[in-house]
């Protein structure tokens, strides 16, 4: 998995924080450039790419890409 943020978009709600059900992503401590705090993964390992996050972002700051190997259907 991979989350990615757009750290000028974030404003800092926490609403993926709150609702992330593998509680992988926090609120960062470095700003944007508009003084915001902005989410950040704590571990990208956990990130069941449920896309809950991105959902929840009123800001569409949020993007999940799931790049692992697809299992071959029988």
């Amino acid at each position: 998995m991979r989350f990615n943020v757009d750290k000028n978009k974030c404003k800092g709600c926490s609403l993926c924080v709150r609702v992330c059900p593998t509680k992988t992503l926090r609120m960062g401590t470095e700003l944007n450039d508009y003084g915001n705090t902005y989410v950040e993964c704590i571990d990208q390992s956990k990130c069941i790419a449920c896309c809950m996050c991105a959902t929840m972002c009123p800001d569409w700051a949020i993007t999940i890409h799931d790049d692992r190997p697809k299992q071959a259907k029988n």
